[in-house]
């Protein structure tokens, strides 16, 4: 195996500050209100880059303009569906009230605020609707679970996260198929008839840095976040090569995806009514360990092939069957194969290959998790057709597949992303 790191592109926000307090200073909407007025600033649950300095800026900017702004967890059903467990998801993601400077207000209570037009109802957090403004705070990038004109960005946040576990439900009913139709609907009513002030959207690149933060206003809610998820899609990062005979992924967690894994990047929907990506092609998939900041929910481990007994004791079925059902992508919490180590795991994904497996074109990837792919550990044969198609790396080390005492991998590319 040869440690490579990717090349991707680099450009990246250097002034934080200064764009997120622009950005909202400039609103319309937010200079109207009057001093004093309470604002709910939501926070999601995904693990994004700066996360907590973007909303202590936004709270910075807001007071700046004599307001009292509070922080409101809008992650739908995560955290086990709970006001304690969604603050407990924050503090992990180090999003606290001493770290933002504000208080956080935690509930699970929601206000049926209006039905579209079709009839469907729109429910949102009593305290985000009962305040004097909302402005809503989260990264714009395609979504792990249906294609859309908008995918997971502001609008899946105001219906969705702000909608907690009713709202949550009721848009995932009707499957993957109908979801973006459904958000953009639901949003759009929400929008209309709530206090909502603006969206601050967050856009990364490739190696989760934040490449730019963007006020959106009321009007041009929709056709903005089309804008930057199209921005947001151009910049993913990727796998080496595009067919695989065996990935490795050291860790999954909701740290790195809503997906435990990203289906994004590694080609697997595994949703009914939904058709199979082309691309990247993978015939087995091994999945190692659970990240400690997922708390237990394992929602996408049914993406791989085969597992390990560590990560298996690691999942509370609690969180992730609550995930699946309000979803109602329950293959994706299914569980693969299990085997007692590392080496076990591995060996065996190799060995259902086929048993006329040539080991010396064998292509083989190992990667981090699926959110940090600029070091990747790749067999001999991917390396050659890097080569071939030209993609951009540099060679970092040679090594071997090796194994400790305890059967588990050697070489780990965790600490280097």
């Amino acid at each position: 195996m040869i440690e490579i790191e990717q090349i991707f592109s680099g450009k990246r926000l250097t002034d934080i500050k200064r764009k997120v307090h622009k950005e909202i200073r400039k609103n319309p909407e937010v200079q109207r209100l009057a001093k004093g007025a309470e604002i709910a600033v939501t926070a999601g649950s995904r693990g994004i880059a700066n996360i907590a300095e973007i909303l202590r800026e936004t709270v910075s900017a807001l007071k700046g303009m004599g307001y009292e702004p509070f922080l409101v967890p809008a992650m739908g059903s995560h955290g086990g569906g709970t006001a304690e467990g969604q603050v407990e998801v924050l503090k992990h993601l180090g999003v606290t009230e001493e770290a933002v400077g504000t208080e956080i207000r935690s509930s699970m209570d929601v206000e049926l605020i209006a039905h579209t037009d079709d009839g469907v109802p729109v429910y949102m957090d009593k305290n985000a609707y009962h305040a004097d403004g909302i402005v809503v705070v989260n990264r714009v990038k395609p979504h792990t679970s249906f294609r859309g004109r908008v995918e997971s960005g502001l609008s899946k946040m105001v219906t969705i996260g702000l909608g907690k576990i009713k709202g949550a439900r009721l848009v995932h009913s009707n499957g993957a198929v109908h979801m973006a139709r459904n958000i953009e609907k639901v949003s759009k009513c929400a929008i209309e008839n709530s206090k909502i002030l603006m969206g601050l959207a967050i856009v990364e690149n490739a190696y989760e840095d934040t490449v730019d933060v963007v006020g959106v206003t009321r009007d041009e809610w929709h056709d903005k976040e089309e804008e930057l998820l199209k921005q947001a899609k151009a910049m993913m990062p990727s796998l080496p090569v595009d067919d695989i005979d065996l990935l490795i992924i050291e860790e999954m967690g909701k740290i790195y995806s809503g997906t435990g894994m990203d289906p994004n990047i590694i080609g697997r929907w595994r949703m009914n009514g939904l058709p199979e990506p082309e691309v990247p092609n993978i015939k087995r998939i091994v999945v190692l360990d659970l990240a400690h900041q997922s708390f237990g929910n394992a929602m996408g481990v049914g993406l791989a092939d085969f597992t390990t007994r560590k990560l298996f004791d690691k999942i509370d079925l609690h969180a992730t069957y609550t995930n699946a059902l309000t979803s109602t992508n329950l293959q994706r919490a299914m569980i693969p194969l299990i085997y007692p180590t590392e080496k076990d795991s591995i060996e065996t994904a190799i060995k259902s290959l086929g048993s006329e497996v040539n080991y010396a074109s064998l292509k083989v990837v190992q990667i981090p998790n699926t959110l940090h792919l600029k070091h990747v550990l790749v067999s001999k044969p991917v390396l050659k057709e890097m080569e071939s198609t030209g993609k951009g790396y540099k060679m970092i080390r040679t090594c071997i597949l090796d194994f400790n005492e305890h059967n588990e991998l050697t070489n780990r590319l965790m600490v280097h992303n």
